[in-house]
């Protein structure tokens, strides 16, 4: 829910601790050969660059699946964590992994692949990687075993390994350094048939001021800060439950300006932490212009989970959204729908951590917004249709709350002086556990629920 720019420059880390053992030379019969250069070529550096390209020189089609890249590097701390980033892959840096192995000092970066195949006399092109010290500090790569700071353009370099199907077949280890095999302690949850717990809410309540909203965990925010215009307050009244075309009620959302931040009041609904991995899904109506006064401001229309930010750069931190922007923003023209996942951020200087995927068009009305995070992947689905799919370093750590929001972007007003006033809506809201849950078989269970006159279930265990 904030600014789309600098996607993919973190990654969480995974410190291993394995015991070195020497392994000889690489077999003469290779057919995978490794090329190399850095873009950061000083003794310090904010980031080490390495850039790879992978060539396949024998006679037939390799299965990237089973290659391992091994770039090594010692550590400028026994306890220092590093995270690890594809800025640019020509084969896609969905398809690219990257995890840190190593004791105290020795280690190595291993870069995977998920899927792909690499066929005969063929070469990956560009892998544009970087890693970084956790904490953001300059490392010093003058030591790191792989780094070749005359490497500036592309030619072959053994000091950084490949693995095929667990055997190396390119490069040499350093010294004493040979190739720990790690164990990995997986970190997603297995998806459960039928989930661990679910929450369903047809928002049947009278007012802000219903009771059963705090009693269901819900909270209309009432306190100042962003996102949005400086000033702007969130007033309670803001947020409202009409009955619709259905005869249900909805959760309504109302954000309106003047133009100023004395007079703008935006608002935002949401449900305490408690939620991470399953499936998630909201009947929301979007609109593309106010229902009073004059279009053209930059309004944010979201449904969105998130951990917050305990600090800048937060490693801990998570967000998802849907953010539907009519008349654009952040430098985009509207229409535009995205979709995107968080690492981290930090406000000043502004650095965003993320990824997305945008659509420009209108979204104007209802729609079925359905979010999966399961299995190390998030997946936005709009109406059915895969809308866009995140994995790696930006896949949730942490419990998140859900969230509704309705808000203007800070320098996105149009100019004028005139009231006006946008509305967002939301017919229902639903959660499973630990449960990959088909948009289809979602709209199944909603209307089971309403068949059966069942305005609200909470069986998801409080944190």
């Amino acid at each position: 829910m904030r600014r789309k720019v600098l996607p993919g420059l973190l990654a969480a880390a995974l410190l291993i601790v394995t015991v070195w053992v020497f392994a000889g030379p690489a077999s003469a019969q290779q057919s995978l050969r490794l090329q190399y250069r850095t873009s950061a070529t000083g003794a310090t550096a904010d980031q080490v660059e390495p850039w790879f390209n992978l060539v396949n020189d024998g006679g037939s089609a390799v299965s990237l699946s089973g290659v391992k890249i091994r770039y090594y590097f010692k550590a400028d701390t026994p306890a220092q964590q590093y995270r690890f980033a594809c800025s640019w892959a020509v084969i896609g840096c969905a398809k690219v992994t990257g995890s840190f192995v190593g004791g105290a000092s020795d280690r190595y970066l291993e870069v995977g692949f998920t899927s792909g195949s690499l066929a005969a006399g063929g070469q990956t092109g560009d892998l544009q990687l970087r890693f970084h010290r956790a904490d953001w500090q300059t490392l010093n790569q003058s030591d790191d075993y792989s780094f070749g700071a005359g490497r500036t353009t592309y030619g072959d370099w053994t000091k950084v390994t490949v693995h095929h199907d667990g055997a190396r077949v390119w490069g040499t280890p350093p010294q004493g350094g040979g190739d720990p095999t790690p164990t990995v302690t997986p970190t997603v949850t297995p998806t459960v048939p039928g989930g661990t717990g679910v929450v369903f809410d047809d928002f049947a309540y009278t007012s802000a001021d219903d009771p059963a909203i705090a009693a269901h965990r819900w909270t209309v925010r009432t306190n100042s800060g962003g996102p949005g215009v400086p000033g702007a307050t969130w007033p309670k009244e803001n947020v409202t439950f009409p009955t619709i075309g259905t005869g249900n009620r909805a959760l309504q959302l109302k954000a309106e300006t003047d133009g100023t931040g004395a007079g703008t009041r935006q608002s935002e609904f949401l449900h305490q932490r408690k939620f991470l991995e399953g499936t998630y899904a909201a009947r929301v109506k979007f609109s593309d212009a106010p229902v009073s006064g004059p279009d053209g401001d930059n309004i944010v229309q979201t449904f969105f989970t998130i951990t917050p930010l305990a600090a800048d750069l937060d490693p801990d931190y998570s967000e998802q959204d849907f953010e539907y922007l009519p008349n654009g923003g952040w430098g985009a023209q509207g229409p535009i729908m995205y979709a995107t996942t968080w690492e981290t951020y930090r406000n000043e200087p502004w650095l965003a951590v993320n990824v997305h995927h945008e659509v420009t068009a209108s979204y104007n009305g209802w729609h079925d917004l359905v979010l999966q995070v399961s299995g190390g992947v998030v997946k936005y689905y709009i109406d059915g249709a895969l809308f866009a799919e995140h994995g790696g370093i930006y896949y949730p750590e942490t419990v998140q709350s859900v969230n509704f929001n309705l808000w203007f972007i800070s320098g996105g007003l149009v100019g004028s002086s005139a009231q006006r006033g946008y509305v967002q809506q939301v017919d229902w809201f639903y959660h499973s556990k630990n449960e990959v849950v088909a948009p289809a078989e979602v709209l199944n269970r909603v209307s089971t629920y309403r068949t059966t006159s069942t305005p609200w279930v909470d069986t998801v265990p409080n944190p």
